[in-house]
């Protein structure tokens, strides 16, 4: 194989590893939801400790 060939599959297979990378990163990462819908009180001193640790 010539030079201009072994760039292209270079360039092509690096081009794929970088856009999978980024993939990958859109599902690791979890999306920032402040808002949490339904959150009761808690009643007994266990609950209360589950909820502060949840913090």
């Amino acid at each position: 194989m010539n030079d201009f060939q072994l760039k292209l599959i270079l360039s092509i297979l690096s081009g794929v590893v970088f856009s999978f990378v980024f993939i990958l990163l859109a599902f690791a990462l979890p999306i920032d939801n402040k808002s949490q819908l339904n959150v009761k009180k808690p009643k007994g001193m266990l609950e209360k400790v589950s909820h502060s640790a949840r913090k």
